[in-house]
């Protein structure tokens, strides 16, 4: 039979490229932000829905379409124009995504769809409740679930971690991956523990003093300032840089901002050490930092000196 009707172009909110587009920006937005930020969970939050809504619109986009009574939503999506002038296409909830992902590709876990489920979730607490949905969540109690499930759905649609977040944030996320899969690393609890018990078997006056002791060591040191996990002392996580370093003009001074993940960590309050990222997720020590550095302008843009100053002109060439 001759078909009467030909589709037309597909509108963006049913196309997958465009939705990816606009996910990619989202997290790119969010890579501006301290990874403890707020800011930066939400900003993440929205780029995992327009990233699940492309995978399910790549299998093909009617799947985004919401059910209504004439169908326009169905019909749009299949790339034809509905008759309904007042239509404004309309899809389903991203919870329904994230269980019609579960039940298209054997690839995305439940455990994937349960994460997608929560964070657009506390998204959706944080826009529409005067709930403060992010705040005081560590992203390390998040961020390998989260990179877990993009590559899930990035992998659907023949695309990988490098293609949607850069090469270095790639590199940083596997590791989180790696960390947080490492069962192994949960023996650190023991040695924790073990510290602990001869910490409380010392006078307090000895306590006191050796945390003292452990402040002014951190201070003078170069790493990221935390709290023992054994004693509550002062200590410090030392890392690798994730990124390249930024720099920022503010008045007078460059800023200068570098960000690091943690790769061991040292108390010399209670003598505690633990190396491996991994073992310091399990102990909550795995969170990313920024080290930053302050230049005088004039100084840092002050041109090289000239090592020839002070000579006469060599003028003797044949």
């Amino acid at each position: 039979m001759k078909q009467t009707i030909s589709p037309g172009v597909l509108r963006t909110a049913w196309d997958s490229q465009a939705l990816y587009d606009k996910a990619e920006r989202y997290i790119q937005q969010a890579q501006g932000l301290d990874t403890d930020d707020w800011e930066y969970a939400l900003w993440s939050s929205l780029s995992l829905e327009l990233l699940a809504r492309a995978a399910l619109a790549n299998v093909h986009p009617v799947l985004l379409a919401e059910p209504d009574r004439l169908g326009s939503n169905v019909i749009s999506a299949l790339g034809f124009k509905p008759l309904d002038k007042k239509f404004e296409p309309k899809s389903i909830p991203i919870t329904e995504v994230f269980r019609r992902l579960a039940a298209l590709h054997p690839d995305f876990l439940e455990e994937y769809e349960k994460f997608g489920i929560l964070h657009t979730g506390r998204r959706n607490a944080e826009l529409h409740s005067g709930e403060i949905a992010f705040d005081g969540i560590k992203s390390a109690s998040w961020q390998p679930r989260f990179y877990r499930t993009c590559e899930a759905l990035l992998t659907s649609m023949g695309k990988t971690l490098e293609d949607f977040v850069g090469t270095d944030e790639a590199k940083a996320a596997k590791l989180l991956i790696a960390a947080d899969a490492d069962e192994s690393a949960k023996a650190v609890q023991s040695d924790v523990e073990a510290h602990r018990k001869v910490w409380d078997g010392k006078g307090e006056n000895e306590r006191a003093t050796l945390s003292k002791q452990a402040e002014l060591w951190a201070r003078r040191q170069a790493g990221h300032r935390v709290t023992c996990p054994a004693c509550k002392s002062p200590a410090l996580v030392f890392g690798s840089a994730v990124s390249a370093a930024t720099r920022k003009l503010d008045g007078d001074a460059i800023i200068e901002r570098q960000e690091y993940l943690p790769t061991h960590f040292e108390c010399v309050a209670c003598g505690l050490k633990i190396t491996n990222l991994s073992r310091l997720a399990v102990v909550k020590l795995a969170d990313r930092y920024f080290n930053t550095q302050e230049y005088d302008a004039a100084e840092y843009y002050a041109p090289e000196p000239d090592e020839w100053a002070g000579y006469e002109e060599d003028n003797n060439e044949p």
